[in-house]
Parts: C-alpha cells; structure tokens; sequence
C-alpha cells in the first residue's frame, strides 16, 4: 500500500484526501508538519493560494526540505497553486517558492474568480479520453526547460505538465467525479 500526502496547511485539502480515499491500495494522509514527509510515498500540493501557502511552509520550516526532497525524487503533483509553488519562474516576480519544476509560469492567467471556467478534453499523454477541466483562477505555463514534457494544452496555453518525479496541472481534478489523473500520478510517479 502507498502513502500518498496532501499538503494541508491550506487550499483545497479535502477535496484530494476524498479523490485518494476512493482509489484501491492507497493510504491518503494530510502533511501539516515536517516530520510526516517522511511517511509518504508521494505528495500533492493543492489549489488555494500560492502567496499563503508558500508563507505557511517557510513558517512551518518545511519549504527547504521539502524543496530538498522533491529535488531527491520525491513524487510531487501540484494542482492550480501547487504549479505555482513547483515552478522556477513566476512571472512579473522576483522569487519563487519551491523552485523544483523547470518551468516559468503567469499567475492568474485567466483573470479573476469571473474568468473560471470548464471544459471537457481528452489528455492523449495521459490516455485519457473526456476529462473535465475546471480552471478556478487558474495559471498557466508560459515557458518550459527543455526536459519537461508538456501533457496538455488549453487555448494553445501549457495547463499540465511532467519533469522527472513532478507533475503540474492547472486545472483541479479533485472537483470532479473523476480519479483518473489522480490514478496517473500514482501509477506513472508514484510506483
């Protein structure tokens, strides 16, 4: 059985632990403090806010070691905020947070709360047909180093994507009905 850790200190907790509690063979806990990185086996930073939650994590004293065991290897999928906090680059600002993704990324990119919106496509690198995005204040990927694979585009924007042992997305799967890409990051990072 795998351990699989939700970012708990803020954003959209809940609604990841429920997605993971649903899939066979998988322990979901929540990760408040650093002392339970070292029970998982992979780790989803959650949609919220980036600013908070990277505040959160430094007050924690989690950022570097975190940062530390994603460089290491840990699996790490982060969802809407989550992008934010893997990438290297945010645009329009001068630090970034965890630093671990190679990939440069623009902050509510489409717009405000009144910009959220959904859609139905199918992730062919992901093999799956029919998914539905919601995008909730959403960023998107404005560049990509050159090892990152890009998963998925929405309105010709990059809004997943995969380095080594992290997955981003810009959507919020965990909204939905449907575990598939959660079953991805396990079977394809994770085991």
């Amino acid at each position: 059985m795998k351990t699989i850790g939700v970012l708990g200190l803020q954003g959209g907790v809940a609604e990841h632990l429920t997605m993971l509690n649903e899939i066979d063979n998988i322990n979901a806990i929540k990760v408040n403090y650093l002392s339970e990185l070292d029970k998982i086996d992979g780790l989803i930073i959650p949609g919220g806010e980036s600013t908070t939650l990277g505040k959160l994590l430094r007050s924690f004293n989690m950022l570097e070691p975190l940062k530390q065991m994603i460089k290491q290897g840990l699996p790490t999928w982060g969802t809407c905020a989550g992008m934010i906090l893997l990438s290297k680059n945010i645009e329009g600002e001068s630090k970034c947070y965890l630093g671990t993704m190679d990939i440069s990324v623009k902050r509510n990119a489409y717009g405000r709360q009144l910009g959220s919106f959904q859609v139905e496509r199918d992730i062919d690198k992901m093999k799956i047909e029919r998914f539905p995005l919601i995008f909730i204040r959403a960023p998107y990927v404005i560049g990509t180093g050159k090892d990152v694979d890009i998963i998925l585009k929405e309105q010709n924007e990059i809004v997943a994507c995969r380095q080594a042992n992290m997955l981003a997305t810009s959507f919020h799967p965990e909204l939905t009905n449907d575990k598939r890409v959660h079953e991805y990051f396990i079977k394809e990072l994770v085991n």
